[in-house]
């Protein structure tokens, strides 16, 4: 694992730095990390075999039986006992603990099982050429197969005994994990490091910053009529939508790093009605944490200059997630991740701001230094083109294997 050496390399004033360097050690190879390793090896078909049956139980965020279905496939494939956390409006959260949870000072390895398509929109796994596609596939179905089956190499050599470990995977991560929040954060509290295994970003460049998002619901209603024979009575609640999102994306204020998006609208009930009724679904997404409650400010009052006679708006949401702050303690434990990565024969490199949010937000608000994109290597995320590059799976599981293998329980 890494060399003595890389302790010099660290800020010497980073808060939080000298107790990352105290939980992960020197991670020397001895003989069971060389036999997870071997382990390893021999795992490539049934790790592609996992990430199928995954992208398989299509789970869209919205489909709550989808979710558990994978959530099942998930479970049996883990070597730690698991507990399942029930949810109002999605599948369960699934928290996977080793002989101590990660509270008592040690690692958080965090993914989830949701994904944005639907099984009508986009569903099924292929392969062809090394390439897998499906929903899911990379984000972030193949960051689960990477934990998945470090913690079996772990289990397999016997090294996962005594260490204090939880893996969460959730299932509402992509609608800002509004239910699974609170559970995440209480697993995070009291430990030592935060690991999110979302996709992967180009040469495995690691993430320590992302934007904070802001996601709000905005209804319209007004005054329906018949288009033709009683206009003047109706009040059109998508005109005054119209007038809304004009107003919102015009907040968009790049150079500070602030971006609104109205991504999805819906109204009315037939084109000879004067619509009643209008709704729309809004991103935004925000660098500095001040800026995310001021920009919820001014979309309420754009909301409330938007309105026509006869029509109203009303906004639902907020601050989804604060930003993921670059610190001292997260760059420390980056170096010490990226040493695992290198030699696991992948790079080391940081990643530089990311506009996605992800549930590192969340590690890093209850105080645990975060780092991100730790999954496999792909690309199309949030499209039908979503891919994953199937011989990144055994080195990005490595990394893990050797990062955890040097990992001193408290």
């Amino acid at each position: 694992m890494a060399p003595r050496c890389l302790r010099r390399e660290l800020p010497r004033d980073a808060r939080g730095a000298r107790a990352i360097l105290a939980v992960v050690g020197d991670a020397r190879p001895d003989g069971r990390l060389l036999d997870a390793l071997r382990w390893l090896d021999a795992q490539q078909h049934a790790m592609e075999s996992l990430l199928r049956d995954l992208v398989d139980a299509s789970s869209h965020t919205l489909d709550a039986r989808g979710c558990d279905a994978a959530a099942d496939v998930l479970a049996a494939a883990v070597s730690l006992r698991c507990r399942r956390v029930p949810a109002e409006r999605h599948g369960a959260h699934l928290f996977f603990d080793g002989d101590r949870p990660a509270t008592d000072g040690g690692v958080l390895l965090v993914g989830h099982h949701d994904t944005v398509f639907s099984r009508d929109e986009f569903a099924g796994y292929t392969a062809d050429g090394g390439v897998a596609r499906g929903p899911g596939v990379l984000d972030m179905k193949g960051g689960l197969v990477v934990i998945a089956f470090a913690l079996r190499a772990l289990a397999t050599s016997g090294l996962v005994a005594g260490r204090a470990i939880t893996f969460a995977s959730v299932s509402d991560e992509e609608v800002g994990s509004p239910e699974s929040a609170p559970h995440l954060a209480a697993a995070a509290a009291g430990a030592r490091a935060a690991l999110v295994f979302e996709a992967g970003r180009d040469g495995d460049a690691i993430i320590t910053a992302r934007k904070g998002t802001v996601a709000i619901t905005a209804r319209a209603t007004g005054r329906a009529a018949h288009a033709g024979l009683a206009h003047h009575l109706g009040a059109s609640a998508i005109r005054a939508m119209a007038r809304f999102v004009e107003g919102a994306e015009a907040l968009t204020d790049a150079p500070r790093g602030v971006t609104v998006n109205v991504g999805t609208i819906r109204g009315g009930t037939s084109k000879n009605t004067v619509p009643a009724q209008c709704e729309a679904g809004l991103d935004a997404r925000f660098v500095d944490p001040a800026d995310g409650p001021t920009l919820v400010a001014r979309l309420r009052a754009v909301a409330e200059s938007s309105a026509l006679p006869g029509t109203a708006l009303a906004l639902d949401g907020g601050v989804a997630r604060a930003p993921l702050a670059r610190t001292d303690a997260s760059v420390a434990l980056l170096r010490r991740y990226a040493a695992a990565q290198r030699e696991a024969g992948l790079g080391e490199a940081e990643a530089p701001l990311q506009g996605g949010g992800s549930d590192a937000s969340t590690t890093a608000a209850a105080g645990v230094p975060s780092i991100d994109g730790l999954g496999p290597r792909g690309s199309g995320f949030h499209t039908r083109d979503e891919r994953v590059e199937l011989a990144s799976l055994r080195p990005k599981c490595a990394a893990l294997v050797r990062f955890l293998a040097g990992f001193e329980p408290l």
